[in-house]
């Protein structure tokens, strides 16, 4: 008797640790059909008070999501109340004309390329063509168009970084400014890093508001150019300026296109971080949902890529004229979500907030 009592607790406690870490909306529908344009974050704040928390509400970990191709526009979220866990049906025309569907294990499917559904459920069909779906078509964690420009372009200059930086030394013809076909010449220009190369100017300095310290420059990204001479003074052309190129400016070579399917999750330690720039070029000083903040923190500190953190105001100060000013406790009103990071700081996109984000807000471990 004992062993079959501890037997159906082992069965039951995953259920009970969800129930107890998620919280269902009081308004969660049965069931939600994937549109085109629909994110992870999206759905689930349909189903979640913490949208971040998707992973658990289907039974999933880091690992099986970390590049979460698995949902597509058309197929049917489910949810199970009494596990508080959904799962991705697919919607079938069956012979008579009339819509079915075929429920499938999401942590399956994503764990074996979706040939991990549960046959029992599955629909008897008749022939039928087959349509194989690109993992293009499948819906992303957060909107990629926020993030996109970010994923492949110079963020940040780390200080170490600006001294030995290839620059633009001289023009062809002496021309003050440089646009498309336009001739450069660089120098410091290494030979292994490739042909293709990105033009920044180094903006402002983001400083530490613990510190004082320079963690680095804002790179305001300016054109790409392709190198067609390599010696002391290299050969460049611009292949494509945005923005008007001068001599000084400086160059970083280019990267690959990030993945952008993060798995959000919350850091494994406490991480308090403070937002030091709202990204922009008018000077912004407060920032709303999908804008991107710069945080003081990044890699060495334990930020990473998929990380949530809950913003925070400071609390109110209220003055007494004849005792001890009261301070009020720090007010939490949204998610920062970061899906960049480096050595000593982390671009992060706004998720959620209720109130307009400043300058010196707070980030921490929610």
């Amino acid at each position: 008797m004992n062993k079959i009592i501890i037997s159906l607790i082992c069965c039951l406690l995953p259920t009970f640790v969800l129930a107890e870490t998620l919280q269902l909306r009081e308004d969660a529908p049965d069931r939600h059909i994937v549109v085109k344009g629909d994110t992870l974050w999206d759905i689930s704040s349909k189903f979640l008070k913490d949208p971040w928390q998707w992973p658990k509400i289907w039974g999933m970990n880091r690992e099986i999501v970390e590049d979460p191709h698995w949902i597509f526009p058309g197929e049917i979220i489910l949810l199970d109340r009494a596990t508080n866990t959904l799962s991705v049906a697919q919607p079938i025309s069956t012979t008579n004309g009339k819509t079915e569907s075929t429920t499938g294990s999401a942590g399956a499917a994503a764990g074996s390329g979706r040939s991990g559904a549960d046959l029992s459920n599955a629909v008897k069909l008749s022939p039928s063509v087959r349509v194989e779906r690109s993992a293009h078509d499948a819906i992303p964690s957060i909107p990629a168009s926020a993030i996109g420009p970010f994923l492949s372009r110079p963020l940040v200059i780390e200080e170490d970084g600006m001294k030995d930086a290839p620059a633009i030394v001289g023009t062809f013809e002496k021309r003050v400014m440089l646009g498309d076909d336009d001739i450069a010449y660089v120098s410091n220009l290494p030979q292994d890093k490739g042909l293709i190369w990105q033009v920044y100017r180094p903006g402002k300095a983001l400083i530490d508001p613990e510190s004082g310290d320079t963690l680095g420059y804002e790179a305001n990204y300016l054109g790409n150019a392709k190198v067609e001479k390599f010696a002391d003074i290299s050969t460049m052309r611009i292949t494509d300026a945005l923005k008007e190129i001068r001599k000084g400016d400086r160059l970083a070579y280019a990267t690959s296109m990030m993945p952008i399917n993060y798995s959000p999750h919350a850091p494994e330690k406490e991480i308090v971080a403070r937002i030091v720039s709202i990204y922009g070029e008018d000077g912004r000083k407060q920032a709303g949902q999908y804008s991107v903040v710069t945080l003081n923190k990044g890699q060495r500190d334990g930020l990473e890529n998929g990380h949530v953190l809950a913003l925070y105001r400071k609390g109110e100060v209220l003055k007494k004229r004849w005792s001890d000013d009261i301070v009020l406790p720090d007010v939490r009103y949204g998610l920062l979500f970061v899906f960049r990071t480096f050595e000593k700081l982390s671009y992060a996109l706004i998720m959620q907030t209720r109130l307009p984000v400043e300058m010196q807000d707070s980030a921490r471990t929610p």
